[in-house]
């Protein structure tokens, strides 16, 4: 990846668990970040079980299946150029909310936009 190291979307309660995330999930938001033009950083990754649940993420989430990341994002102007990027880079699951902006290529859900 030109953009990030793999460790930045590792589930805090296990090092090295990036390892996990999808190849092409992460080929995707790398381009996006390349698109945009502007730094992402990752609030959330891959998530083991455990964390998933400490979180209160969803049964089915797909941080469990490494196709998935939360990036962080509080303002409209980086808003813009995050969503321009990562439509243009192919994503089709987005979800937005006040401060981060979850992505995702989970084949086994349908295509989305949604608020939180």
């Amino acid at each position: 990846m030109k953009y990030f190291k793999v460790e930045e979307f590792d589930s805090p309660d296990l090092k090295g668990s990036g390892e996990k995330m999808c190849s092409e999930f992460l080929d995707m938001i790398d381009n996006a970040r390349g698109i945009a033009g502007i730094p992402f950083k990752i609030n959330s990754g891959y998530r083991t079980k455990e964390h998933n649940s400490i979180v209160g993420g969803r049964l089915g989430s797909s941080h469990l299946k490494g196709c998935a990341a939360d990036v962080h994002c509080n303002n409209s102007s980086n808003r813009t150029k995050i969503l321009t990027a990562l439509i243009q880079a192919g994503f089709r699951r987005i979800g937005i909310a006040n401060t981060f902006i979850h992505v995702d290529c989970d084949n086994d859900k349908p295509n989305a936009i949604w608020l939180y």
